[in-house]
């Protein structure tokens, strides 16, 4: 019933939830026969199911490249955030990490579910990598080595500073956006873009993260995961796990508000970085996570929630055997040039921007950020080619026929599978 209740509330999500499905599908039978490939390509999926739809949608060459990428600094993550792991085990694992990439027979048990069985099992990911051509294995080990060194300085080290903040989310995810910017280049689709924009790109994304998991983190076991900074949230409370309770829910929304805010600071060179892309391929690749956070952010401002449980853009459906959130799927389906991303990136400013009230401690900050992105928008002249995620429209559809819309589609798509088996 909780589904049937998501889609009648929402029809809007059916088309692109059915079209994502056959997507789905479709990259199923894109999966390479060799054991190694195919270990990747399963695995991409389990840990990161609506991008990896993304990363198939790439030229072969590419979206090989690609997906070692991910899987290898996915891998290190690991590593870094399994807190039952000892300090003297798990530093020089991270500081010698980019050469294990070379080892066909390394792996190291650690990480729980779906990222044991890609720790247990590494040497697959090991051998697609030395498959891959030499410039695209340069790119990856020298950001694998980067990017261990700044996480082994973060696990003595903590998060302080608003500079210590974004110098983390540098090591983690803005080395990210330097990597792919480097693969696009090695297969000769775009030129390698500046390494302010793409830090930019890397840690937008990487904010929006943390303030979502804050609860997830910090209620992390054996030992929480502490990444807001100190500087921030110590105006409000004396120990960041305070933020969490009942008690203090008005400064917990308040810190919040203000970690949104620095968070916007990153938005405007997103939208630069996106608008020198060439490729459609590799413009959808950088462009849907980018619609995805600025949305996210929409949704934690202001928003008490996010103390509570894990805030998504709109909760997840079950459809056919696939996990989608509706709103996702709208995103992943409508994103596919500038004016999408503009559209996008303003309808969700002008949410975020109501959400904002004047009795808040940065509101004339906050509301300088959102104005930037909004110029931004409208400057680009593009805001009437698309469709809006604010304003419904379309027409109201019945309720009694949405019904038998999705039942039908699932007998035609359940007997379509039956017949390939």
């Amino acid at each position: 019933m909780g589904i049937l209740r998501a889609i009648l509330k929402h029809p809007e999500d059916i088309y692109p939830l059915l079209k994502l499905k056959v997507a789905a599908r479709y990259a199923e039978k894109q999966i390479p026969s060799q054991p190694h490939w195919a270990f990747c390509y399963i695995m991409l999926h389990k840990v990161s199911r609506s991008f990896s739809l993304v990363i198939k949608q790439l030229p072969v060459e590419l979206r090989d490249a690609i997906c070692i990428f991910y899987l290898v600094l996915r891998a290190l993550d690991t590593v870094e955030d399994d807190t039952s792991v000892a300090t003297e085990v798990k530093v020089p694992i991270l500081m010698s990490f980019h050469r294990h990439v070379y080892d066909r027979e390394w792996h190291f048990s650690c990480g729980t579910k779906d990222y044991k069985v890609l720790m247990d099992q590494f040497h697959h990911v090991s051998t697609a990598f030395l498959e891959l051509g030499k410039h695209y294995k340069e790119a990856i080990e020298d950001i694998t080595m980067r990017m261990g060194a700044g996480m082994a300085k973060f696990i003595y080290k903590e998060v302080e500073t608003i500079d210590d903040y974004d110098e983390y989310c540098h090591h983690v995810a803005g080395l990210v956006g330097l990597g792919l910017s480097k693969l696009f280049h090695a297969s000769g689709k775009e030129d390698v873009a500046s390494d302010s924009l793409c830090n930019s790109m890397g840690l937008f994304l990487q904010k929006t993260n943390i303030i979502r998991d804050y609860l997830e983190d910090i209620n992390e076991v054996p030992k929480c995961r502490m990444f807001w900074p100190r500087q921030i949230w110590s105006k409000y409370v004396d120990k960041l796990e305070d933020l969490k309770y009942e008690r203090n829910s008005v400064k917990a929304v308040q810190c919040l508000n203000e970690m949104v805010t620095n968070a916007l600071s990153h938005a405007e060179d997103c939208l630069t970085f996106l608008s020198t892309l060439r490729d459609p391929a590799i413009f959808r690749f950088c462009a849907i996570p980018q619609v995805m956070a600025i949305g996210t952010l929409a949704k934690c401002y202001n928003n008490i929630e996010v103390f509570r449980g894990v805030v998504k853009m709109r909760r997840v459906i079950k459809m056919l055997g696939f996990f989608f959130l509706g709103l996702t799927a709208q995103v992943i389906d409508r994103t596919r040039n500038m004016a999408d991303v503009y559209g996008a990136f303003f309808d969700f400013s002008c949410i975020l921007k109501s959400k904002v009230e004047y009795k808040d401690l940065h509101v004339a900050k906050t509301l300088k950020r959102l104005e930037v992105i909004l110029r931004t928008c409208k400057n680009s002249g593009t805001l009437n080619k698309r469709k809006s995620f604010v304003i419904k429209s379309g027409p109201n559809y019945n309720s009694t026929f949405v019904v038998v819309l999705v039942v039908l589609v699932a007998i035609l798509l359940g007997y379509q599978s039956g017949n390939r088996t």
